[in-house]
């Protein structure tokens, strides 16, 4: 096709069929000219021949020759194209500033025109003397900016002192003292700290791609986590659905059978009334009949021989019971409750599983222990003993009540930790966080940084204000203690009874959470055992 920039002498070597420059031009008898295949495949789709351009008419079809000399100019005009569209500037080139319409690339920029030439006007700089003096660089773009301002010179150098590019007069004037060096030294020096920031922005970009995977990850177990949650959901309501479907029929089935039991002891009764009736019935039609006979003789002998009464029973101890459906409801009520009951026992435990997964392994920190407190030295047991130590005043130290800090803190995520309180009769177990008062005695609630189990003879209690009295169906041994800081909630669990015990939901977490525990006073050795950080362990 024709090239958009066609126009004035261009049309002279274009064919007016195809708009594109004469390849193997013939002359029509005319005196016009086509491409040889253009006018031949215009004469082949036309009944009659005629000239595209002036519609002349021609008795036959003309015999079509080359027209050598138009050949020739063609072939040298589309040479020229082809050269003058490869000295067209690109993106990216410099362009000439003098070129007007189609501009072509620079070839050289001068420093002291402050413009840029393409081969064609470069010419007066290779001719002239004067601007043979000039200096020329390769093309340069922008040359305006690469000036300076105050002395319209090259910048060629950097001065270190005031981190800019300067030309050779800024140095021996506004920065005679300054640390000056070349631009290519410069750049070599930025090129090696290139390298560091480089390095950084990698390390950076690889830590993001870590952040993804593993927020990619926690979707993923999310997503996993649900897919188990709803199939144990499904799971248990089934098996529930199932067991409320089988004690409504047996139900059904058993109140049916009474039922039927019942109406087929009423039937029988009336089938033996009703021939008790029957028989009644025919001595009474006898009765009557002998009574109006009025033969004397006939009445005293048929009187003879009148039947014996038939027997009958003694209907005044015969009664129909109603069937008695007292406690059935109950009996299949009591079914489900043990079918829920046991299907409640494997969620428990597949929900304590579950939090165990989320064991953190926390030692206790003597730096805050009560100085009546005895820590073991793997920092895994704690005991009242019963007297204060002489110890180093320390900021993070409970100075009023026997308390203890775990040196592990929690600032996001799950963790969980058990805790054994076999043989205690007192004892305080849970999470605090980092501001608590250390050196008073406070009340114990979440409201001071405190989700605390309380246990004594009175019970055990969540700490709050007012406390949470909760039932205990045996004998704690262990307690779990699990923690979802980002969900604020804090769950408490009866370990060896895999039975969920309390929950303080909606809590706001804003700083750092420690494990926390209080064996509470020695009590003459009533309550002298240890607490004791227990390990995982998971039942199958």
């Amino acid at each position: 096709m024709a090239s958009a920039n066609t126009s004035g002498s261009d049309e002279i070597f274009s064919c007016s069929i195809c708009l594109d420059v004469f390849n193997s031009p013939v002359s029509t008898p005319c005196g016009h000219n086509f491409c040889r295949t253009c006018i031949t495949k215009f004469w082949d789709e036309q009944v009659k021949y005629k000239c595209p351009l002036c519609n002349m008419l021609f008795n036959t079809r003309p015999d079509l020759r080359i027209n050598s000399l138009l050949s020739e100019m063609a072939a040298q005009f589309r040479t020229s194209v082809r050269v003058k569209e490869q000295l067209c500037v690109k993106p990216g080139e410099v362009p000439c500033d003098v070129c007007t319409g189609t501009q072509l690339k620079a070839v050289k920029s001068c420093l002291v025109c402050f413009m840029s030439f393409c081969q064609t006007h470069l010419e007066p700089h290779q001719r002239v003397t004067v601007l043979k003096k000039h200096r020329l660089v390769e093309p340069m773009d922008r040359l305006e900016d690469r000036m300076c301002n105050k002395h319209d010179r090259l910048l060629e150098l950097f001065c270190q002192t005031e981190q800019v590019c300067v030309c050779h007069f800024c140095i021996v004037t506004d920065h005679r003292s300054h640390s000056i060096v070349t631009l290519k030294e410069e750049q070599n020096m930025k090129t090696a700290q290139l390298g560091k920031i480089e390095a950084e922005v990698q390390q950076m970009i690889q830590e993001r791609q870590k952040n993804i995977q593993e927020i990619k990850d926690t979707v993923k177990r999310s997503k996993a986590d649900a897919d188990r949650e709803i199939a144990d959901g499904v799971q248990v309501l089934a098996a529930l659905m199932r067991c409320i479907e089988k004690c409504q029929d047996d139900l059904n089935k058993m109140v049916k059978e009474r039922l039927k039991s019942t109406k087929k002891q009423a039937e029988d009764l009336i089938k033996e009334l009703e021939q008790e009736i029957e028989d009644l019935t025919s001595r009474s039609s006898e009765v009557k009949q002998l009574s109006h006979t009025k033969d004397h003789l006939h009445f005293l002998q048929a009187f003879r021989s009148l039947k014996d009464p038939p027997p009958t029973r003694d209907w005044t101890t015969v009664e129909v019971r109603p069937p008695s459906y007292v406690g059935t409801l109950r009996r299949s009520l009591d079914q489900l409750e043990e079918t829920l009951n046991m299907e409640m026992k494997k969620l428990r435990d597949a929900e304590l599983k579950r939090v165990q997964q989320y064991e953190v392994d926390v030692t206790l920190d003597p730096d805050t222990a009560h100085p009546c407190l005895i820590l073991s030295e793997d920092g895994k047991q704690v005991h009242d003993g019963d007297e204060e130590k002489e110890l180093p005043d320390h900021p993070k130290r409970f100075t009023k009540c026997i308390f203890v800090l775990t040196r592990q803190s929690f600032s996001s995520g799950r963790f969980y930790f058990e805790v054994q309180v076999k043989d205690k009769t007192a004892w305080y177990t849970g999470v605090a966080r980092e501001s608590i008062d250390r050196n008073g005695e406070t009340l114990v609630t979440p409201e001071t940084g405190y989700w605390t189990l309380y246990y004594d003879e009175d019970g055990l209690v969540f700490n709050d204000d007012p406390d949470v009295r909760l039932l205990l169906r045996a004998e704690l041994q262990k307690v779990g203690v699990f923690v979802d800081y980002d969900e604020g909630l804090v769950s408490f669990y009866d370990v060896d009874a895999r039975v969920h015990i309390y929950s303080a939901t909606g809590c706001s977490f804003s700083e750092p959470l420690y494990p926390f525990l209080s064996p509470c006073l020695h009590e003459e050795g009533t309550n002298s055992a240890s607490l004791i950080i227990s390990p995982v362990n998971q039942k199958d």
